[in-house]
């Protein structure tokens, strides 16, 4: 959910762009919806169109929406929608998965996407195992090359804005996760109380992880998403230990 941007699929030079997997709402500083997608950059290779003669990022930040927009004055969203999209050609590029990018990183593959899509921040550790893993690329179109320094400091300096839209819950496979944890949210409810006790399971101390396995009956391709967040229980509110009591007039 990079700084709250809402991407949209759009039809460029009789293609069409699919809408990412991951996405939020928000307006840049001259309130025009910016077009970005994850899919950009591998249409872009595979179009042949990725060239200084095609500046994608000034066409996507020039096209316009009449869509309800939430703008957010703290953070610079054009700049960070404009970063996250060179990510993700410089991913394009490299052909290379997220698995092969976690690895790397030594994080989550859900991470890994992450912080690509401006959506985690960039630790400095981390910083310099990703520019081994998708180095500078002086060949390329987009500037890719003059602007990746810049971009790795500002995925560490800058805070995600993490908020998501609720468009996200019209695009089929984020709304099937979603329906899976609404239709099974009181019985995982009721399997944490009785194994943990009265609490919730965090999503800060958390870690998310999606594979695949292989049915044993029919033999078809099957997805697996891990949640590992920490136990968080609810406290009963001791006054002798409320460390921050309301005043009493």
């Amino acid at each position: 959910m990079f700084g709250g941007l809402i991407i949209r699929g759009v039809r460029r030079q009789g293609r069409f762009i699919v809408p990412a997997a991951v996405t939020t709402t928000a307006v840049s500083r001259s309130k025009k919806t910016l077009l970005l997608d994850s899919t950009v950059a591998a249409v872009a290779v595979a179009n042949n169109s990725s060239t200084p003669n095609n500046p994608s990022l000034s066409s996507l930040s020039n096209s316009s929406s009449s869509n309800s927009l939430r703008y957010y004055s703290s953070i610079n969203t054009t700049k960070i929608a404009e970063r996250v999209e060179r990510m993700l050609l410089r991913k394009a590029k490299s052909k290379l998965s997220y698995d092969d990018i976690a690895k790397a990183l030594g994080v989550t593959n859900t991470y890994a996407a992450q912080l690509l899509l401006g959506q985690a921040k960039l630790t400095s550790s981390t910083a310099e195992k990703l520019r081994e893993v998708l180095p500078y690329l002086d060949d390329y179109g987009y500037q890719l090359g003059k602007e990746y320094d810049k971009d790795i400091q500002s995925m560490q300096n800058d805070f995600p804005m993490r908020t998501f839209d609720t468009e996200l819950l019209k695009e089929p496979n984020i709304y099937r996760t979603y329906e899976a944890l609404l239709h099974n949210g009181e019985a995982i409810k009721t399997i944490i109380n009785e194994q943990c006790g009265d609490g919730i399971m965090s999503a800060i101390d958390f870690y998310c992880d999606v594979g695949t396995t292989t049915g044993t009956i029919h033999g078809e391709k099957r997805v697996v998403i891990t949640f590992n967040g920490k136990f968080l229980p609810f406290i009963e509110q001791s006054s002798t230990e409320n460390s921050a009591k309301s005043p009493r007039d």
